[in-house]
């Protein structure tokens, strides 16, 4: 065989084995999104969710989910809420792809039922969970229960998350559930300056955070503040604590990438 052809062999298998290195490390990486409140798929934070979520498909480890990505979903089968097929497709795809889904329940979805965990084959989390991800110890959760000072929200949390309404809701007209979680969203928007004014949420973040880093956690992720927050500290051991910030005005998210987490704000 010529030189000049085994030199143009070699860079093909060269450009190859660089090529799939390249997948390979792209495909270690771990996104997490949160409070996209999804409501019309016409809505831009609707049609920018979804745009982000077919760009991510073959390169994304996993997909952590952590709460409120629709604005209300209790109890019911998909074909209630038909404005969310679009997303529910995307998921369906990138759950095909290989990524694993992983969705903590937030305050507006919740009770997600057997679609999310046979069809889209995501793992649930009702509330927090402990988990390893590259080698680091991390705290996850929606965040709804970090305030532990909102009494009347935690009262309303164990009326509507324990089994006597999880077995209640499906049973009742979507409607009737329709129109009492539009007036529950109309409320919790018109008190979000209020609380806003009352609780200094980022103090809130990093106290919780800091009673997680003494308990030996790494890393601690969360959400429903709606602040991008990343925090990096180094005290003998390097703790971080990341907040997704939302889909809404941030349209921000998070990545872990061999045990470094980013945030990022997409475009």
């Amino acid at each position: 065989m010529p030189f000049a052809q085994i030199s143009e062999t070699n860079l093909v298998v060269t450009h190859l084995y660089l090529f799939l290195i390249f997948i390979y490390i792209m495909t270690m990486r771990k996104v997490f999104i949160a409070d996209a409140h999804l409501r019309n798929p016409s809505d831009k934070n609707y049609l920018l969710l979804v745009k982000f979520l077919s760009e991510i498909k073959d390169t994304t480890d996993s997909l952590f989910i952590l709460g409120d990505l629709f604005e209300f979903w209790i109890g019911y089968h998909p074909s209630a809420f038909p404005h969310y097929l679009p997303v529910l497709k995307e998921l369906e795809k990138l759950s095909a792809s290989g990524t694993k889904i992983i969705y903590f329940e937030g305050n507006h979805d919740f009770h997600m039922g057997s679609f999310f965990s046979e069809t889209i084959g995501a793992t649930i989390y009702p509330s927090t969970a402990v988990l390893t991800l590259d080698d680091k110890k991390c705290f996850l959760c929606h965040g709804d229960q970090i305030n532990s000072r909102e009494y009347g929200y935690r009262i309303l949390r164990f009326l509507l998350r324990n089994r006597a309404s999880k077995t209640l809701f499906p049973i009742i007209p979507s409607r009737i559930l329709f129109r009492i979680a539009g007036l529950m969203s109309r409320g919790s928007r018109s008190n979000h300056e209020k609380r806003n004014t009352k609780w200094n949420y980022e103090l809130l973040l990093t106290n919780f955070a800091e009673t997680c880093f003494r308990d030996n956690i790494d890393v601690v992720i969360c959400a429903h503040f709606h602040i991008p927050l990343l925090q990096k500290k180094t005290s003998g051991k390097e703790h971080t604590l990341l907040s997704l910030g939302d889909w809404i005005t941030h349209f921000t998210y998070g990545e872990m990438h061999h045990g470094m987490l980013y945030l990022h704000k997409y475009r």
